[in-house]
């Protein structure tokens, strides 16, 4: 069980750095900007870039889901063998390629209104960022967001309220935990167009708000705190 444990750990850790790794040597940009920006080959590097971005993001706080997945296996008398938790985290990654697609699609369509910057990635409104920092500070303090947290907050009750046995059960509880990730982190993960989606520093601030979200005994109140800060910077920029 220990071992079968830190495996799991070990496995996490490394899919995170190199994820991070990825990021921080630029996730393909360089390809990118030779590019065409209606181009095919345009869509599928930004969709692997908002991928990898996303696995490097949300990894972390989904490590306490996963790892309890695999006790959960195992403690149920009629399992036996190694837990799929891979599957698990197939399901939890596949929920977040989706939200790339769609994060790739929305980044293309700015870029093409200009409203975004091909080259920096970033929103060149002053007014824009503005509004989508407001949005997003609303969004924090929404009831949706507070029922999202509270899923991703709380694994164990995730875990008895949608258990389902074998690979592929465990494959469409991934897939699930992930729509609740989503619907708790869409709009954190949108304010990487404020300060430029290939910023590191700026991805490095928003995971850090995700974790401590998720994780830390009164993550609630993080959220909310956060949500009135970015409401505070919207209004500030927006009347500056």
């Amino acid at each position: 069980m220990l071992r079968s444990r830190a495996i799991t750990l070990v496995s996490l850790a490394i899919l995170t750095a190199l994820a991070w790794a990825y990021v921080i040597q630029g996730a393909g940009m360089d390809n990118m900007h030779a590019m065409s920006r209606a181009s095919v080959s345009l869509f599928a590097i930004l969709t692997g870039m908002w991928w990898v971005m996303m696995v490097a993001m949300m990894v972390p706080s989904a490590a306490p889901a996963i790892l309890l997945y695999g006790q959960v296996y195992r403690a149920r008398a009629e399992l036996a063998g190694r837990p799929p938790t891979g599957a698990f985290l197939a399901g939890y990654l596949a929920c977040w390629l989706a939200f790339a697609v769609t994060a790739a699609a929305a980044q293309l369509l700015l870029q093409e209104a200009s409203i975004a910057s091909p080259m920096t990635m970033a929103l060149q409104s002053k007014t824009a960022a503005a509004g989508l920092l407001i949005a997003a500070g609303a969004y924090q303090l929404s009831p949706l967001k507070n029922a999202c947290l509270g899923k991703c907050r709380a694994p164990a009750s995730f875990l008895a309220a949608h258990y389902l046995p074998g690979r592929s059960g465990a494959f469409r509880m991934g897939v699930l935990h992930g729509a609740f990730c989503i619907g708790c982190c869409w709009m954190l993960t949108a304010l990487l167009l404020v300060g430029g989606v290939m910023n590191i520093a700026w991805i490095a601030a928003i995971t850090l708000i995700v974790a401590a979200e998720k994780i830390l005994q009164g993550g609630h109140r993080i959220a909310r705190f956060a949500g009135v800060a970015f409401i505070v910077w919207g209004t500030v920029l927006l009347t500056s």
